[in-house]
């Protein structure tokens, strides 16, 4: 009996990630209009097996261009985070050069400064 509920259990969760495989490449799929990525969709609600093997055979090549694709957008997005510092020293001195060159007022190089030191506050 527990086997049988186990088996039952893979393939529910098997079902739910193929539909949602197959969402998640129709809506990153800048070449399908709506109404095809909605005649998708109705035939995954009817016949969800058979239309995720037909559509991974089918659109096989673009699902895979499309998971590079999204993949180096992320990447590329990663880059634009800013680090953390290794030196608390290094922000100070690059916040006072800068308070020393007018670019920022005394009160953003104490906030800099705070920042850097790790003493967080809100407030004047």
């Amino acid at each position: 009996m527990f086997f049988w509920w186990l088996l039952w259990a893979f393939y529910f969760i098997a079902y739910l990630y193929v539909i949602i495989f197959v969402i998640r490449d129709l809506f990153r799929d800048d070449s399908l209009n709506g109404w095809l990525k909605a005649l998708w969709i109705i035939a995954l609600v009817f016949v969800p097996f058979l239309t995720g093997i037909i559509y991974i055979i089918a659109r096989g090549k673009g699902i895979a261009e499309r998971e590079y694709q999204a993949r180096a957008s992320v990447a590329e997005n990663d880059a634009y985070r800013p680090t953390a510092s290794a030196s608390p020293a290094e922000d100070i001195a690059r916040a006072k050069s800068l308070l020393d060159a007018g670019t920022i007022s005394q009160g953003e190089f104490d906030a800099l400064k705070s920042k850097a030191l790790g003493n967080q506050y809100f407030g004047a």
